[in-house]
């Protein structure tokens, strides 16, 4: 047959997600790009594979049948550009990684300074995704390795086709408007503890302190939403959610316009400098930001270097003091 792994990727994709337009996000592609891809495969085949009912489509009995035998298709053509790489005396490639928006403002831009400098035969190419498609992402090749997050209080389910592997735990403190703290002076009666977040020697806050403040937080059907919300349960109380928003950066800026409070990590917090508090927390809260490839991509030789590069743009990360938010007059929020 003649068809090529764009064509037969887009029909595996949409297996997976359902829509034309679903399978164009996760793949990069516009949704006319995919139903071109779908109508050669159609050619090429000579079968229809797909079916519009009202304003959805589906796969036929033969769309079905070859978007089984495509998925092992794809996988046994990924495994032959393994094969091939390490039979090469040097690394070189190109690499597709998915990453979330934190990730691809603070990790991939030193990342990518590293590996020009230690392995310029290796081309990466990158797409911002959300960070819960990430895996899908992976498992379905639409990228060879990605960058995600997980968290121990709602753990991303395992798929057995995939390796994760922790880069590093960053440990959330809670960030407040301006002058909220003083609302709470001697109320946890210890001093701050020096913790990941760097905030010694301020007060610590547990996360029920905030029962009477309203929570900025992602959509409470992701799994960061998810986390804060069990943290919250297991501290006592029902956050008051009064905005869902994904954007990290949207989210400072509200708790620095005084309209409710958030978690954050040092990762967060230097995506923009912003005038607030930020109070180290007596619950343990994490998030533990992994890389994921495909299980028998792991060794391949592209894959593993720029996993080792990730791995000490992490660990760098990790050595350089916490950013300190400005200060400023503004007065605390209305509990």
């Amino acid at each position: 047959m003649d068809w090529t792994s764009a064509q037969l990727r887009s029909l595996v994709e949409l297996t997976r997600r359902g829509t034309i337009t679903a399978v164009a996000a996760a793949l990069g592609y516009t949704p006319g790009g995919v139903s071109q891809q779908i109508t050669a495969l159609e050619k090429a085949t000579g079968m229809q594979l797909l079916r519009r009912v009202g304003r959805r489509v589906e796969l036929t009995d033969a769309g079905a049948t070859l978007a089984l035998h495509a998925e092992r298709i794809l996988t046994t053509e990924a495994e032959a550009v393994e094969a091939l790489e390490r039979t090469r005396n040097e690394i070189s490639g190109t690499l597709r990684v998915g990453l979330f928006a934190t990730a691809a403002a603070e990790i991939l831009p030193p990342a990518l300074r590293q590996v020009r400098e230690t392995h310029p035969g290796v081309t990466v190419r990158s797409r911002d995704m959300d960070v819960d498609e990430v895996y899908d992402a992976v498992a379905g090749g639409s990228v060879d390795l990605a960058l995600g997050l997980d968290y121990p209080d709602v753990p991303i389910p395992r798929d057995p086709s995939l390796r994760v592997r922790e880069l590093s735990r960053e440990r959330f403190s809670l960030a407040v408007p301006t002058g909220t703290m003083s609302g709470w002076s001697g109320r946890s009666g210890q001093s701050g503890r020096s913790g990941q977040s760097g905030r010694s020697g301020g007060p610590r806050v547990s996360l029920a302190d905030t029962r009477d403040l309203g929570w900025i937080v992602p959509s409470v059907g992701s799994y960061y939403g998810r986390a804060v919300l069990t943290a919250c349960r297991r501290a006592g109380f029902e956050p008051q959610v009064l905005h869902e928003v994904t954007d990290t950066a949207a989210t400072l800026a509200l708790v620095e316009a005084g309209v409710g409070v958030s978690v954050v990590t040092d990762l967060m917090l230097r995506l923009r400098s912003s005038c607030l508090d930020v109070l180290e927390l007596h619950e343990t809260m994490e998030r533990h930001i992994v890389v994921v490839c495909r299980s028998f991509a792991e060794h391949r030789p592209t894959v593993a270097a720029l996993v080792d590069v990730l791995v000490d743009v992490l660990r760098t990360s990790a050595d350089r003091p916490a950013p300190l938010p400005s200060s400023s007059p503004s007065s605390a929020m209305t509990r």
